[in-house]
């Protein structure tokens, strides 16, 4: 009972959490400069076009009755549709979510492969070499604008090497993109066999993947460090080494289940940051994921594309908090309780 009390309530918080995000977005798009009905029109629109189509669109009416209906449409599934492609926000945004998701995912495993084995050596060795270096390679992770990291890895492994396929989206020009099944098309192209794509698929993602895995490197280094000194410090710990328990026991099995807790609340966080942060690398890699999409719209002032990229942004969040938060009683039962 209790289970079901602590899952209904996790559910009704992001419901609550996304209505109010549906009513800022709409309040924030409202207080913006510019007119939607002008951009749809277009600049030289006589007074009587821009009239029709803000009666069209709806924007005649008291802000009240503008608020209801977009709360009904957007229940509905209804964004709006993007002045610059022409097609609903909602279609748009869904045919480039996987490409930012595979991105997105990549570049998280490769950051946790990294991280929680320096991390948890680092705990192991506080205050030695070892404590040192991955101190100084959270700092430069830190310290690394991504915009730089990525013109860099360009020029180092396009342009000089030679080694890297041009940064012009997801695959290489006259490659066709495997059967869609996921929409990842690495996934995609090994259930259908394509050897073509994959090659082509896997190559493209090798230097944003690098980029983004290296800035989000720092703060888990950091963090499974400090939660692994953390236990390591406790008496249960101690008790382990009493009872004559291996280290290697010891430290990837008691020590490392007891910090997941807080490493998943951080792993959910870099996660939604990937998901909807990473503009700035899509954008350097022409790789065309929603966060392209979100700097397109704000370039041609598309109202609707920017409203939908952040009510889809704000849906993701809650879901992956309420995913975290289901984690959390798998990994510690004492979580059904609170």
């Amino acid at each position: 009972m209790r289970l079901r009390f602590y899952v209904a309530k996790r559910v009704g918080l992001g419901v609550v959490t996304l209505l109010g995000v549906i009513a800022a977005v709409f309040v924030m798009t409202h207080i913006l400069p510019g007119d939607p009905a002008a951009v749809m029109a277009g600049g030289h629109a006589s007074a009587p076009i821009l009239a029709a189509m803000r009666k069209e669109m709806g924007l005649d009416q008291p802000l009240p009755v503008q608020l209801w209906t977009y709360f009904v449409n957007v229940l509905h599934g209804d964004l709006g549709t993007s002045t610059s492609t022409g097609h609903p926000v909602l279609q748009d945004l869904l045919q480039r979510l996987p490409a930012t998701a595979e991105l997105s995912l990549y570049s998280l495993l490769l950051s946790l492969l990294i991280s929680i084995p320096i991390g948890v050596a680092a705990a192991v060795n506080r205050g030695r070499w070892i404590d040192r270096a991955a101190q100084q390679v959270a700092i430069l992770g830190a310290s690394t604008p991504l915009f730089w990291l990525g013109v860099v890895l360009i020029f180092v492994f396009y342009v000089k090497l030679g080694i890297a396929p041009s940064p012009v989206g997801r695959l290489s020009t006259g490659v066709q993109p495997p059967r869609t099944i996921t929409g990842f098309y690495t996934i995609d192209s090994l259930l259908t066999l394509d050897w073509t794509a994959l090659a082509s698929a896997a190559g493209h993602l090798v230097l944003p993947v690098v980029a983004l895995s290296f800035v989000i490197t720092a703060p888990l280094i950091k963090l499974s460090r400090d939660a692994m000194s953390t236990v390591l410090d406790s008496d249960f710990i101690q008790a382990d080494y009493s009872f004559g328990l291996s280290a290697r026991q010891i430290i990837w099995q008691d020590g490392l289940k007891n910090t997941m807790i807080s490493l998943l609340t951080v792993v959910g966080i870099v996660l939604g940051y990937l998901m909807a942060g990473n503009v700035i690398v899509e954008t350097i890699y022409s790789w065309p994921g929603i966060g392209l999409y979100a700097w397109d719209g704000i370039n041609s002032s598309d109202y609707m594309a920017i409203q939908g990229f952040v009510l889809l942004v704000a849906m993701i969040y809650v879901i992956l908090n309420l995913i975290v938060d289901l984690l959390y009683m798998v990994i510690d039962p004492r979580v059904r309780l609170a």
